[in-house]
């Protein structure tokens, strides 16, 4: 047998097929339907879709921030963002671990998420915490009935993983965001 050369250089500019494609399922052995485990990889490739954005904007907001409360938000924004990377992570996971293949780009995002997009430019604080209130909403809208779907298909790890992970983390940055948008005087009070 003739030995192979070895060399240094870099295989560089590599090009081949696609080893699975979007949308279809790799077979896995976890106990879960093969309908059970499409279904889910539906609905969490729509909840990254979501969240992606939703982490996008908190990141833009971040950074655009002005006003008497910047450095609250600023710091709240950031914190949030990190959450929300947390998540995505998480669902991307998910999705992978059933077998699926999570949604990854930027522009794939753009096209799949249903969240609102916020102008280019900088908006006041009471805007951007509102624009983040709905895109929250919308995830949460989400959220519960995948879940739901998920319990019934016997998919408890994709059920943990919306409730405990998703909604949770999602009703408490509305919380935090909400009291943002509570008309009381910043000096004085009444």
């Amino acid at each position: 047998m003739a030995e192979k050369a070895i060399s240094a250089q870099p295989k560089l500019v590599q090009h081949a097929k696609e080893i699975q494609p979007f949308d279809t399922l790799k077979q896995i052995n976890i106990s879960l339907s093969h309908d059970a485990r499409l279904k889910s990889v539906g609905a969490l490739n729509q909840l990254l879709a979501d969240s992606m954005a939703l982490r996008d904007m908190y990141k833009k907001h971040h950074w655009q921030v002005a006003g008497p409360t910047f450095y609250q938000l600023h710091l709240l924004f950031d914190k949030h963002y990190g959450e929300q990377v947390a998540i995505v992570d998480t669902l991307a996971e998910r999705i992978q671990s059933l077998g699926g293949v999570a949604i990854a780009m930027a522009h794939d995002v753009a096209e799949m998420s249903k969240i609102e997009r916020p102008p280019r430019g900088r908006e006041e604080p009471s805007v951007q915490i509102s624009r983040l209130l709905a895109a929250h909403a919308w995830v949460l809208e989400e959220a519960h009935p995948a879940a739901k779907l998920a319990a019934e298909m016997g998919d408890d790890g994709t059920n943990d993983l919306i409730v405990g992970d998703v909604i949770r983390a999602n009703e408490l940055q509305v919380w935090f965001l909400s009291e943002h948008l509570v008309d009381v005087p910043l000096v004085n009070a009444r």
